[in-house]
């Protein structure tokens, strides 16, 4: 019981802070941390789907993408544009050679994609279900999420050089 009106009670602090501060980066992040309690709330009433959704959409991708437009509202002059334009192309050269071998292994895994949603028995363990039956799914989930950490981690980084 204490540990439920904890949680509640955390989950209201960090919606408060959320919308209270000033800052739009520490609003995007406070997002976050909110989407992450209440993920675990919906842990607790027994319902993991959701929760894993809530974590990996709300939690993940929804914050990354905030903080990734944040951080692309900063007016650049000229140069920096084309010194940024020259940088990005640096990093990801090796992008297309990437895609291509991620491609060629999901093909040689045999890996289908396209599982039906809704599987033959009613009552399926979310592991089995995850793990199983959506596989690419969570494996598609899993690198929105590592990108978005990638992208907020150079974020920072630049925000101190600076």
């Amino acid at each position: 019981m204490f540990i439920d009106i904890f949680l509640l009670s955390v989950l209201v602090l960090a919606s408060l802070w959320t919308v209270m501060t000033r800052s739009i980066l520490r609003s995007a992040i406070g997002l976050a941390l909110t989407s992450v309690i209440l993920a675990i709330v919906i842990f607790k009433l027994n319902a993991p789907l959701a929760a894993v959704f809530e974590l990996s959409v709300c939690a993940g991708l929804i914050s990354v993408l905030f903080i990734s437009t944040i951080s692309l509202t900063q007016p650049y002059t000229n140069e920096e544009i084309l010194e940024r334009v020259k940088i990005m192309f640096g990093r990801f050269k090796f992008l297309p050679i990437l895609l291509v071998g991620l491609g060629a292994f999901l093909f040689f895994m045999n890996i289908k994609p396209f599982v039906p949603f809704f599987y033959k028995e009613s009552l399926v363990d979310v592991r089995v279900f995850l793990w199983d039956l959506r596989r690419i799914d969570v494996f598609g989930q899993i690198l929105v999420l590592l990108v978005g950490v990638f992208g907020v981690v150079i974020l920072f980084k630049e925000r101190v050089k600076k």
